[in-house]
């Protein structure tokens, strides 16, 4: 299942000093006069592919990717430095989001975001409203508590009770209160035995719920150990600190972003980010959030369904060549 937009490689791509040690890559596809478009990936830690530049009409749009702190083509990279998750917070990658845009001269632009990159795009368009002119969101994640304990802390867990058993099974028995905390304290062990097994125990269970039917074992992108490790890391980084995100605040201050069209897209059987998160952002948003939910999707992205609706949203605000430039 391929999107509709050929393949294509970037127009021009580097890598930028953000200080704090961390050097981001980015890059721009598309026609370098379109309408400006970011990409937020998911993970957090997940980088993005080629995927994500095939989701926008070359001609119309001008996508700008990257890769955040700690992961992809970025530097320090979580699989093979600690260090890369030294000044590497939601604050961090929201201040990130405004260099790049400072220093590729743009003045607003569509925020696209799926999963993590869901709440992260959301976090910066309330910090930021007057630099977004429209949002596409997938895999909708509101930044709170509940949708952590869901996924990390054994709510989801009863659809998958093998698997989270199994992911269990990997700590002491003082851990099984809070999964996240036992496993980043053994994906921080400096023995390369300890991280690395911990790191195959913590991906296998992240390759359980995305797909809808379930799929079984590991899934591809995470054969790869340097890949699997940074993406651990970054995810228990993340959410033992909540996000750096008071509970509860994307939905509270969604009136920060009046007037700004949005499309969200949800698969009914979306297993890291049950519907209900969709809906309620549709709630808190009226008149400008659209709700497209998918029937036979579960979170990845990949489902056909999925795709045709990101494509009809990004279509449908591509607009002139006159709006692009406005």
């Amino acid at each position: 299942m391929s999107p509709r937009y050929p393949e294509i490689e970037p127009s021009r791509s580097d890598i930028f000093d953000v200080g704090d040690g961390h050097h981001l890559y980015w890059e721009e596809c598309g026609n370098p006069s379109g309408k400006p478009a970011i990409v937020l990936h998911g993970g957090p830690g997940s980088g993005c592919t080629p995927w994500h530049r095939r989701l926008f009409d070359p001609d119309a749009y001008r996508v700008v990717l990257f890769d955040q702190r700690g992961c992809g083509r970025s530097i320090p990279h979580a699989g093979r430095d600690v260090a890369a998750l030294t000044a590497n917070t939601t604050d961090h990658q929201l201040a990130d989001i405004e260099a790049l845009r400072t220093l590729l001269e743009i003045d607003r632009w569509l925020v696209w975001g799926g999963s993590w990159g869901c709440a992260l795009a959301l976090a910066y368009a309330e910090r930021h409203p007057e630099r977004v002119s429209e949002m596409v969101l997938w895999g909708i994640t509101n930044g709170t508590r509940e949708e952590e304990d869901w996924v990390f802390r054994g709510g989801v867990g009863a659809f998958f009770p093998d698997q989270w058993q199994r992911l269990l099974d990997g700590l002491p028995e003082r851990d099984h209160g809070d999964a996240v905390a036992g496993y980043r304290r053994l994906l921080l062990d400096p023995d390369p035995a300890v991280h690395q097994a911990a790191a195959g125990e913590w991906c296998l269970w992240e390759s359980a719920t995305p797909d809808w039917p379930p799929r079984a074992g590991l899934a591809q992108r995470f054969h790869d150990p340097v890949f699997a490790l940074a993406f651990a890391r970054l995810v228990t980084h993340y959410v033992h600190h909540h996000q750096w995100l008071e509970d509860g605040q994307l939905l509270r201050d969604i009136g920060r972003l009046d007037g700004i069209p949005a499309a969200l897209v949800q698969g009914r059987f979306d297993m890291q980010g049950p519907l209900r998160s969709a809906w309620r952002l549709q709630r808190a948003w009226p008149g400008a959030a659209e709700l497209v939910v998918v029937d036979d999707a579960g979170h990845s992205p990949a489902n056909r369904g999925v795709e045709d609706a990101l494509l009809a949203a990004t279509d449908r605000f591509r607009g002139s060549m006159a709006d692009s430039q406005a």
